[in-house]
């Protein structure tokens, strides 16, 4: 391959690894957006999400084989996170919504706890195995630089629920509410806006996001692991916070980055005489650390005034 082409397909690479750092990022920057709240819970919902998908097509596959299957399976996984989202805030985050930011951040780290601890017992820390029925190898060829139909697929459903997401949150009453909610809560109050329940929302829809992005990790990457959350989790963090952690829009441009990132970053490495995937974290990780130096509220993040 000349260098163009396989420029070309660490883009390609990058952006595929950019949407699943993107999807998880987005409920990071929603919860954070409204209650101030470093959900690292939000990881180990990817993984069970995963989970949920890998269980629920094992029983559909034989009923509803190939594509339906899956699709019918990444619904189920969406409904059980938002499930498992929604309970988390109701029990353990909305009893300290009043407690300081300090307890709210401890209990979210015993949230993730509680959760990546349950899935290694009842999978006994072995990794499962994802059996699509998909021809992984199908797919376009530009040269010698191939494009599957999945990484198709995975790219343009990552941009079209990216583009949906935007739209709920700038055009319905609901995301008005969202957004009003993250300005001034007891403003809302008065105004009629439960606010509560607008709280709830918000975690179902992220957790259901981080689970259709588990659910498109079982199909490209072909394998699930309990401890799939934790790296996810932190690197969607990361992008979060590149981008401007609360800002929408930030979150996808920060996931996007920081998968572009590390696929080029990686094949820079490489052709240094290093080992890529070695030292591609301590990159990603220095680029984060430099964007935040030069910017501290991240790329669209915006400086908070606060309110005496």
């Amino acid at each position: 391959m000349s260098l163009s082409e396989v420029a070309l397909q660490q883009l390609i690479n990058g952006l595929i690894l950019g949407s699943f750092y993107a999807l998880i990022a987005l409920g990071y920057s929603m919860v954070y957006g409204i209650i101030k709240l470093l959900n690292f819970a939000h990881g180990d919902i990817y993984m069970t999400g995963a989970f949920a998908c890998l269980s629920v097509f094992g029983v559909l596959s034989v009923i509803i084989p190939g594509p339906g299957g899956i699709i019918c399976s990444i619904i189920a996984a969406m409904i059980i996170a938002g499930i498992l989202g929604y309970l988390a805030q109701r029990f353990a985050y909305r009893p300290l919504l009043g407690a300081p930011r300090l307890s709210l951040l401890i209990t979210a780290i015993g949230v993730s706890l509680v959760i990546y601890n349950f899935i290694m017992v009842i999978t006994n820390g072995k990794a499962s195995y994802f059996e699509s029925g998909l021809d992984n190898s199908a797919g376009v060829h530009i040269g010698d630089i191939k494009i599957t139909y999945i990484q198709i697929v995975l790219i343009a459903v990552s941009a079209l629920l990216m583009i949906g997401l935007t739209l709920f949150i700038g055009q319905t009453m609901t995301g008005k509410a969202m957004r009003a909610i993250a300005l001034d809560q007891d403003t809302c109050r008065l105004m009629g806006i439960n606010v509560n329940k607008i709280i709830g929302i918000t975690f179902i829809i992220g957790s259901a996001l981080a689970a259709i992005a588990g659910g498109l990790a079982c199909v490209y990457y072909g394998n699930v692991q309990y401890s799939m959350g934790y790296t996810m989790g932190i690197k969607a963090f990361t992008s979060a916070v590149i981008g401007g952690i609360g800002s929408i829009p930030g979150a996808m441009l920060g996931g996007l980055l920081l998968g572009l990132l590390e696929a080029v970053g990686t094949q820079f490495l490489t052709y240094l005489g290093l080992s890529g995937s070695a030292w591609k974290d301590v990159f990603a990780f220095g680029i984060l650390i430099l964007i935040l130096i030069l910017k501290p509220n991240g790329l669209l993040g915006k400086s908070e005034i606060e309110r005496m």
